[in-house]
């Protein structure tokens, strides 16, 4: 049996003579993993292996109760709290040092019922969990692009994904939320229940609470839709851009694209001629018949004869992990983003002039178009910030582990950041990083919802015991919020 800790704080043990021991938590039943068992680093890694740090405990939680039970052991022991559910966040905020992670990640069921269209989704899941149930039933809800992203961090940021041109972001299909608050007290946030800790859920981050369940609206989504990546060389880029610029400016809800600026990964569906080629695809995903995406796509297909053209039919569920091997676990990485309000000429010029500057040949820029049924949503209507910009981009610094890329490859996101300068419209909170000027976060949020948040945060969390985020200090006079932590969990 584990021995219990003792009444010092944490803080008190850590600084002074007395090291905290091994905990039993009561009535905790999933696993209390520290630095004793042989699995801790396994057990602490996440998705970012630029992020390294060592908590003195992980609850690796099997329902409810044990988050429950882990909120209040952390509280009475002063200990500092990550919220770990995919482990994929840029910033790693789902791990910190010393304190403890309340760990999701055995919790990761869903349960779909297809007659309502609806489906319940622990907090645990990724988003492959969530495909391959839905998909069963030729239903889906707009999720990540990526199938080993976690549904709950994705969502609580907002949630975009290749449906929601058509069917919204993740946080417009969430109609209820199960949530473990600061106290330690179980609440449920819908529109009728507790509306103001709902609205706040839906792009607020997990500044309020651990959400243990999501309750999804599905959509008739496949189960094959039109798909895939088109490629042109990397010399074109400022021509391409333009095009796709005006392409995209009559395109239907149904057609979701990126716009990638990398070099070709060497996946084995690609002619190795091409492998490391740096070019500019455009993704996309037909939410709709597939007779219907032909003809969508038929321009940008015809555009300048693509390097290649991989877009046809195939699954949603198989297209959902296409890229998975390009984002593998482990790598190091390093973001910068913003959102964009238009492709203005000179806008496309910096663009095409910084985007493959990188030195990694796994490092890219991702531009995701938004607009559609996005746009449709009274700004305010959610937490979810600046709905009415055009595009969200991304700078990914990526390297392996043991390659001499991190500081030219951080160095490149900063300028390329700068150089968009005049052009930035906010910024979508999943995409921060962990080392953001202070005010970033309302920048994402913009005053008003900022504000808001704030009062909600003083409602549910008044000490700001969920700091290890994108923070949102509790109280209208926050001000400008610090940087604690960041991006999606």
């Amino acid at each position: 049996m584990t021995t219990p800790m003792t009444t010092t704080t944490y803080a008190e043990a850590h600084h002074g003579s007395m090291q905290p021991t091994v905990v039993e938590i009561d009535g905790f039943r999933g696993r209390l993993i520290n630095a004793s068992h042989a699995d801790y680093d396994v057990a602490r890694a996440i998705w970012n292996g630029a992020i390294d740090r060592r908590p003195h405990l992980i609850a690796r939680c099997i329902g409810t109760a044990d988050v429950v039970a882990a909120v209040r052991f952390a509280r009475d022991h002063d200990l500092e709290i990550a919220i770990r559910g995919g482990g994929h966040g840029v910033a790693g905020t789902a791990v910190c040092d010393d304190g403890i992670v309340i760990d999701l990640s055995a919790m990761r069921g869903v349960r779909v019922d297809p007659a309502g269209r609806r489906a319940w989704v622990q907090g645990g899941a990724l988003w492959g969990d969530v495909d391959r149930e839905t998909q069963a039933h030729g239903l889906a809800t707009t999720g990540g692009i990526v199938s080993h992203t976690g549904v709950a961090g994705l969502t609580l940021g907002g949630g975009i994904g290749w449906l929601m041109r058509k069917h919204g972001l993740a946080v417009d299909n969430l109609l209820a939320a199960d949530v473990v608050t600061a106290d330690g007290e179980r609440l449920r946030a819908s529109e009728d229940e507790h509306p103001d800790l709902f609205w706040a859920l839906r792009g607020g981050g997990g500044n309020f609470g651990v959400v243990t369940s999501f309750e999804f609206r599905l959509h008739p989504v496949g189960p094959t839709v039109l798909a895939g990546p088109i490629l042109w060389d990397a010399s074109g880029a400022g021509e391409v851009l333009r095009f796709y610029r005006d392409f995209i400016r009559d395109a239907p809800d149904e057609l979701g694209t990126v716009v990638k600026f990398c070099t070709v990964p060497p996946l084995s569906v690609i002619p190795e001629e091409l492998h490391w080629r740096p070019v500019v695809m455009v993704g996309a995903c037909y939410a709709g018949p597939i007779e219907d995406g032909e003809k969508a796509l038929r321009p940008l297909r015809a555009f300048r004869t693509p390097l290649l053209d991989l877009a046809g039919p195939r699954p949603y569920v198989v297209f959902q992990s296409a890229l998975d091997s390009t984002v593998l676990h482990g790598w190091n990485y390093y973001w910068k983003a913003t959102h964009l309000s238009a492709l203005r000429d000179n806008l496309i010029d910096v663009i095409a002039g910084h985007a493959f500057s990188c030195s990694s040949p796994r490092s890219y820029v991702a531009m995701f178009h938004l607009k559609g049924a996005v746009s449709r949503v009274a700004e305010g209507a959610t937490a979810f910030g600046n709905r009415q910009a055009s595009h969200a981009i991304i700078v990914h610094a990526a390297w392996r582990p043991g390659e001499d890329f991190g500081d030219r490859e951080t160095a490149w996101t900063k300028g390329f950041l700068a150089a968009l300068g005049r052009f930035r419209e906010g910024v979508y909170v999943n995409f921060l990083g962990g080392d953001e000027d202070p005010g970033r976060v309302r920048e994402a949020y913009g005053d008003s919802v900022f504000d808001r948040l704030a009062d909600v945060k003083s409602s549910y969390d008044p000490d700001n015991v969920f700091h290890h985020n994108q923070n949102i200090r509790p109280g209208l006079n926050a001000g400008v919020s610090g940087s604690d932590g960041a991006g999606d969990t």
